[in-house]
This record gives structure tokens, sequence and C-alpha cells, in this order.
């Protein structure tokens, strides 16, 4: 084979391959040339030795999203990037399984991520990509669930016969390999899961900073079903989700599968526990929270919250009020622990000005300084800059933000986050 990872990965797939895999040690990045030389010198073959590293460099690194499930799976450096973490695989697993789907096509499998946690709860699995060693990795994840099926072919085309409901993970990428953040021009693009959705339940993973109007069914949405479709005209819901301050998607699940009422969500998940915010418990959701001076505590919303426009309800939750009308920063007279936002002390408003912050940091004795921004174009590293060298035995947070239209500068102190 001309390219020398995808003859890697036919060697590793192979039962020698597989007997090598399994008995390399853990992989150690500084031992790895030395481990390939004695594996060579002990007569296997170079190509096999260099695709059964590869796999045991892969498997640590996917230990990150999958735990230890990683050591027993084989992976693309693509396909690792793009799949979806278990924990988040598995909640969509549980929305399909609750709707009381029992076989879902994984359309655009990747490594099989998704695929592996519906397969976990029962649900049948038919997983289809057009890249032919992507697929053969599925495949060999997939082994062990013999309800499974692994095609290798455009998902465009799939027959989906006997199957009740589909999940989408279309290419994000162009041809050029640039991001494509409208799904409208993903491939497979969203018109068609919006199709697809008049026959199944459909849930669609998309970046996550899909605009709000793209979603099918909102107001003004361009991206519709058959004219009078059902689907086409019923809102569908945008969940983003994040993982330990990581936004890492966004998805839309189709009428059939989205929670009555619901139609924008955020799923935070901390330390493996996750909290669920929607536009059903938001009472700003379809206008502005208020506005007011800065209290006690200031309150940064989780990035899937922010993206969710659902601000209001950590505003709601705290009894609080917006810093500026533009600026996603919640403050609040009080501390309340929420998984959704992350609580400060403030101990000084300053108008922005290098000097006398500068000043006040010497006098306070901070000799750490976390920089944080919103609303302001100072850059957090250039600031820390020219703040110079600052010592003594304190801590602060300096958040940069507009309060009342007015560039300003909150000293704060970092609160306890809730333990998981």
């Amino acid at each position: 084979m001309d390219d020398p990872a995808v003859a890697g990965l036919a060697a590793v797939l192979s039962p020698a391959g597989q007997a090598l895999l399994a008995s390399l040690p853990p992989y150690d990045d500084e031992g790895a040339l030395a481990l390939g030389q004695r594996l060579r010198a002990a007569g296997h073959d170079p190509v096999l030795v260099a695709g059964a590293l590869t796999q045991s460099r892969l498997r640590a690194r996917a230990r990150a999203k999958f735990g230890p499930f990683a050591d027993d799976m084989l992976f693309t450096a693509a396909g690792l990037e793009q799949a979806t973490r278990l924990e988040v695989a598995a909640r969509h697993a549980r929305r399909f399984a609750a709707a009381g789907v029992r076989r879902v096509a994984d359309l655009g499998c990747g490594v099989g991520g998704d695929a592996l946690a519906l397969a976990g709860l029962g649900v049948d699995v038919l997983a289809v990509d057009r890249d032919e060693p992507t697929a053969a990795v599925a495949a060999a994840n997939l082994r062990r669930f013999p309800g499974s099926e692994v095609r290798c072919e455009d998902v465009a085309a799939t027959d989906l016969t006997g199957v009740d409901g589909a999940w989408l993970d279309p290419a994000r990428r162009d041809d050029a390999g640039r991001r494509v953040l409208d799904p409208r021009r993903a491939s497979p693009p969203l018109s068609f899961a919006v199709e697809l959705a008049h026959r199944l339940p459909v849930g669609v993973k998309t970046a996550p900073g899909i605009d709000h109007d793209l979603v099918p069914g909102a107001v003004g949405s361009p991206v519709g079903g058959p004219v009078g479709g059902p689907v086409a005209s019923a809102p569908w819901e945008c969940q983003w989700t994040s993982v330990d301050g990581d936004v890492v998607e966004a998805a839309l699940w189709s009428p059939a599968l989205a929670r009555p009422g619901v139609r924008r969500s955020a799923v935070v998940v901390r330390g493996g526990v996750a909290a669920v915010v929607d536009d059903v418990h938001d009472p700003f959701a379809a206008g502005a929270p208020p506005v007011g001076p800065v209290g006690g505590y200031l309150y940064e919303p989780d990035g899937a919250v922010v993206r969710a426009g659902l601000v209001g309800a950590v505003v709601a939750a705290l009894d609080g009020r917006l810093v500026d009308p533009s600026i996603a920063y919640v403050t609040a007279d009080r501390h309340l622990e929420l998984p959704s936002a992350t609580g400060y002390a403030v101990d000084e408003v300053l108008p922005f000005g290098l000097k006398p912050l500068r000043a006040r940091l010497r006098e306070r004795g901070v000799g750490r300084l976390v920089v944080k921004k919103r609303g302001t174009a100072v850059e957090p590293e250039e600031l820390r800059r020219r703040l110079g060298r600052l010592e003594g035995p304190h801590e602060a947070v300096v958040v940069l933000t507009r309060v009342a239209g007015r560039q300003s500068a909150l000293l704060c102190r970092a609160l306890p986050r809730p333990a998981p």
C-alpha cells in the first residue's frame, strides 16, 4: 500500500497484529523508538511494528475520550480527533433508547464512538462510513456486538430498510481540509437530515458555533423539508454540550426525539456529572435579562450555556443581573454554587488602565494572576506582559469587561466549584 498509515493499520487488523498490539507495554513516548528497534530486531515486520506503535500511542491519547475502553479499541488519527466522547455518546444513545428506537443507523460513524454507546444499551446499529480504513476500524471496535453491522459506502446512498432511527455525524471539512461551520455545507448537508426526519427519528452532530437561525423549525430558518411537511414546520431541539469547560458539540434532535417544549438546551458535564439547562426554565428566553451594578459576586456562565443563549437561566437562579446588556457575565449579591457557572468574589471594580491596575496588584501582593476577558480587545497574554513582573504571596483574577458600557477591570478571587 502507498500510504504507510493505511498499511500499518491493515497489518494491525491481522491476527498477528492483534497479538503484537496486545503484548505491548503501556505507551511511553520517550521509550517508543527503542521499543520499535527491539521489536524489529526480534523479527517483526517493520510495517506491523509501526502500525502497532501508532495504535498504542492513539490508545493512550484516546483515554481522555473513552477512558479504559480505549485500551481495547483501534483508531485512526483523524477518527480519534473527531470521535464523540464516550460520556456524550452515552447521552445520545439514551435519547434513542428512551424513544423506543431499536435499530439506529450511525451515518458517518467514524471509529464507532456513538455506535458503541448505542450497542452498549442493547440497540442494534448499522454503522456507515465511506472511508475504508475508518470503516474497518469501526468494524473492529464493534466486533463484540452481534447486532451491529458496518458498511463502507456513501451515507446518502445507504439502504435504511429495517432502521427505525438515525444519528448523523456529517463531515465538517471541505476538500482543502478547512473546517465547515455551516451545517448546510457539511457532507451530507443538513437538508438531508431534515428530509430523513420525515421517516425516522433523527439526531445530528454539528459544530458548537451553529447559528440559532439554522436550527430546523426556528423562525426564519432556511432549512426545511417539503412545503407543509410536519417536520419542516415543527421545531427541533438544539443541545450544546461542554465537558470540563470545553464546548465539544451541538446536537440537533428532530421533533420525534426533542423534549416537549424545549428548543434550546445546554448540558454541562464536569467530573462525569451532568447538569442540564434549557429554555423552559429560562424566564428571559424570549427577552433580555436585567442589567445592573456589579455586586459582591461575579459569575461566568459555562460556554455551552452561552452558546445556547441561556445566560438568563443563570441570572434567574442567582436573582442577579448582567453587568452589561451585551456581555455574558452575571453579577449577584449572594454566593450560590451553580454547576452551570463559575463564581468569583469581587473585591474591587476599577476603570481599566494599565498603571492603576499594576499599582493595585502590587499593593495587594499579587504574584499569581489569572486574566479573563469578554467584550474587550485586550488580550490576556499581552496584558500580563505589560504588567511586568508581579511578586507576592497572593493570587487574583482580573476580569476585563464592560460595565454599563465602560471598559473596566474587576479584581476578583476564585470561589470553590461545587464537588461533582
